[in-house]
This record gives C-alpha cells, sequence and structure tokens, in this order.
C-alpha cells in the first residue's frame, strides 16, 4: 500500500507596511475620529438654557460631549503630526501654518469645554441664583470660542492642506475641490454673523459645513483605504 504523503501549504507571507502606507492610515484615523464630535449637537441642548445652573439632576450629557470634544481636539493635532512629515515636502510653509492652525483649533476646543465643565462645578456646588449670570457668561464664552475655533479655523485648514494635497498630488485633485469651494462660503458665512448681519444658522453657513466636512470626511475614508498616490515628493519616502 503506497503510503500517502500530505503535503502543508506553504506559509503566506505577508507583506509589511511600507512607513508611507502607515502614516497614510493614521492620517485618515485621525481625520474619521474628529467626526465623533457631531453628538454635541443634542448633548449641548440642556447647558444652553439660561437657567441651567438653577437645575438639578446628573450632568453626563454635557460631561460626555465634553469629552467627545477633548477627542477631537487631540485628533486635530494627531493630523498635523502625521501629515506634516510628508507636506512639508511640497511646502514647508504652508505646512506649518496647516500644523499652527490645526493646534489653534485645538486650544479652543480645550478653552471652550473648560468653560462648561466649569457650569458643571458651579451647578454641582448649588450656587443657585447667585451663579446665574456667571452661567450664562460661560456659555457665551463657549459659543463665542466655538465660532472663532470651530468655525473660523477649519475654512482655514481645508485650504492650507487643500493647497498642499492638490499641489503635490498626494490624493485626487478632485477631492481638495470641496474644501476650496466651502471654505471661502463658511468664512463669509460666519464673517456675517459677527458683524450681526444674519444668525448663526444661514445659507453660506449651511453649504460650508457640508462641502468642507465632505472634503474632510472623504480624505479621511481615501487615506485609511487607499493611502497616498504616488507622488515625486514621496521618492524614496516609502522604506524610510
Amino acid at each position: 500500500m503506497a503510503s500517502t504523503i500530505t503535503q502543508r501549504p506553504a506559509a503566506t507571507k505577508r507583506t509589511p507596511m511600507d512607513s508611507l502606507r502607515k502614516t497614510a492610515l493614521v492620517a485618515g484615523a485621525f481625520y474619521l475620529l474628529t467626526f465623533v464630535s457631531i453628538p454635541t449637537l443634542a448633548l449641548y441642548g440642556a447647558v444652553h438654557q439660561p437657567d441651567y445652573i438653577l437645575g438639578s439632576g446628573p450632568d453626563t450629557a454635557v460631561v460626555l460631549g465634553g469629552l467627545l470634544e477633548i477627542i477631537v481636539a487631540l485628533a486635530c493635532i494627531g493630523t498635523a503630526i502625521a501629515l506634516y512629515p510628508v507636506v512639508k515636502r511640497q511646502n514647508e510653509g504652508v505646512a506649518l501654518g496647516f500644523v499652527g492652525a490645526r493646534i489653534l483649533e485645538a486650544a479652543t476646543i480645550f478653552a471652550g469645554v473648560a468653560s462648561l465643565l466649569t457650569i458643571v462645578t458651579l451647578r454641582q456646588a448649588g450656587v443657585g441664583a447667585d451663579g446665574l449670570i456667571t452661567g450664562q457668561a460661560l456659555v457665551g464664552m463657549y459659543d463665542s470660542l466655538f465660532l472663532v475655533g470651530q468655525s473660523l479655523i477649519p475654512p482655514l485648514n481645508a485650504l492650507l492642506l487643500g493647497f498642499l494635497l492638490y499641489r503635490s498630488g498626494l490624493v485626487p485633485r478632485i477631492l481638495p475641490l470641496g474644501g476650496f469651494i466651502g471654505a471661502p462660503l463658511l468664512l463669509a458665512g460666519h464673517i456675517g454673523t459677527m458683524f450681526g448681519l444674519w444668525g448663526r444658522v444661514n445659507v453660506l453657513v449651511g453649504i460650508g459645513v457640508l462641502l468642507v466636512a465632505g472634503w474632510e470626511f472623504s480624505l479621511g475614508v481615501y487615506l485609511v483605504v487607499k493611502g497616498f498616490k504616488p507622488s515625486p515628493i514621496t521618492a524614496g519616502m516609502a522604506d524610510s
């Protein structure tokens, strides 16, 4: 009886991920992480009530919203740190501007969260009517910080990073176009709000938010799924 020889299949070798692909993956993941604060639109509803500081009950919604915003702030910095070594090869000055704007955006988020958490602390301490004006002032500070940090700076980020990625060809050139179109609309809408020309919610802001957010979300998805496209500025970086 002939012996049966069972051959074991050869082990499949995994192709190691090069450093450039890892950079794209990390940057894309950070960009997608910046969208986790969307629920704060609902979570912060109660704290915007004029007499919130006089009420009682759990402050879980506000604290959770603050935690989500802190994650976004850290992710903002993460996107800049991850992309800087690559995009600086296109234009170091613009790349530094992008890093600085991202850090400034994160700083305003931290300051805004601190304002809301201060309201929670005063409410839990039972300050009562004596803290009513202070609570309203802290909410107003948060709204002002949001207008400056999360409304005026993102269009600047879209223009800076869009320029770097468009010129370098690291992503399909159609992706930054949403940012190029949406950023001026968003800036105009929020500047008009600052001068009292219209309310915080208006057509320019609505269209601008959709375009800029769409640009950032599509960039995150593309970097996670595809990575950077071949580009002259990344020559020699893949295996470094």
